[in-house]
């Protein structure tokens, strides 16, 4: 089955917030209102969003980070450094022990990449949608469009090797939903689940970022390092569909040829990722990031 060490991405997640300050910010400041007096970042990764809502309300105003892996929590409450406070929690529980973490309705709930990983992501949304305030709002950041950084034709291996990662990382993400325990369909949008748990006002909001070509060098060895990070998962995660899960969550349902990625494609992603190699991508002058996150909204009820 497929399964995540969230404390081995810790780091990662880390260097995420910290690498999507300006996106983070311009995004909190968009959100808030000033009679705002409780946000919440649900499973908060490294606090960026989190970190971001401090800073864009106003004085007074309290932010809460929650996260349900004490490792991951740690390395958010390090990036904040004391202007959230940080509390341990699942939405896999219910809505209870969230409540208690917040410790007061509402106004404001962000949740990021974090509801697609509950089991039943409709019960997900229900819960936090209990949490608000009358009026209060819940903002998920689910979808939007892949991102592009490459050209089409690297002149290493077939073309369209991008798009093909994404194509794995799509099949990955299948068996990872239907590996989770006690698992529950969702077949429709994140618009929809918002209007069956209740919201009025929902609507959708898409953030296009664009970096053009050349990249700084910072920029450069951002995109390297998401494309290794995306590469080890779906080969050092992989395994052949007979096989078992083992220790650290990195037991997995895999296609039939026991990989994600081809062996054509795989020896082209070593390649690319090789620093001493001649096709290394942290020395192209053509990479750029192109990328755009959708962000679901629903007012509660006053």
């Amino acid at each position: 089955m497929v399964q995540i060490d969230w404390a081995e991405q810790a780091g990662r997640l880390r260097a995420s917030a910290e690498g999507e300050a300006g996106w983070n910010r311009t995004v909190a400041t968009s959100l808030v209102r000033e009679t705002d007096q409780v946000a919440v970042d649900v499973g908060c990764g490294g606090g960026g969003m989190a970190k971001a809502l401090a800073e864009a309300l106003t004085a007074g105003a309290t932010v809460v980070a929650i996260d349900s892996d004490p490792d991951v929590l740690e390395q958010a409450r390090e990036h904040t450094a004391g202007a959230v406070r940080c509390e341990l929690a699942s939405m896999d529980d219910g809505a209870e022990p969230l409540r208690k973490a917040i410790d007061a309705p509402a106004d404001l709930i962000w949740a990021a990449g974090a509801v697609h990983h509950a089991a039943d992501q409709q019960a997900a949304v229900d819960a936090l949608a209990s949490l608000l305030a009358p009026g209060g709002r819940l903002a998920l950041a689910e979808s939007g469009l892949p991102a592009r950084s490459l050209p089409w034709d690297l002149g290493v291996g077939e073309p369209g090797l991008e798009l093909r990662l994404d194509h794995a990382q799509d099949r990955w993400f299948k068996a990872m939903r239907e590996s989770l325990p006690g698992t529950v369909p969702m077949p429709y949008g994140w618009t929809d689940a918002l209007t069956r748990a209740g919201f009025t006002d929902v609507t959708t909001r898409s953030i296009m970022t664009e970096t053009p070509a050349p990249l700084s060098d910072e920029e450069r060895d951002r995109v390297v390092t998401q494309f290794r990070h995306r590469v080890e998962r779906l080969t050092l995660d992989a395994e052949p569909t007979h096989g078992h899960g083992h220790g650290h969550g990195h037991g997995h349902v895999s296609p039939g040829d026991g990989e994600w990625l081809n062996p054509e494609d795989l020896a082209s992603w070593e390649r690319l990722l090789d620093p001493d190699g001649d096709q290394y991508l942290g020395r192209r002058t053509d990479l750029f990031v192109l990328s755009v996150r959708s962000i679901h909204l629903g007012h509660a009820p006053r």
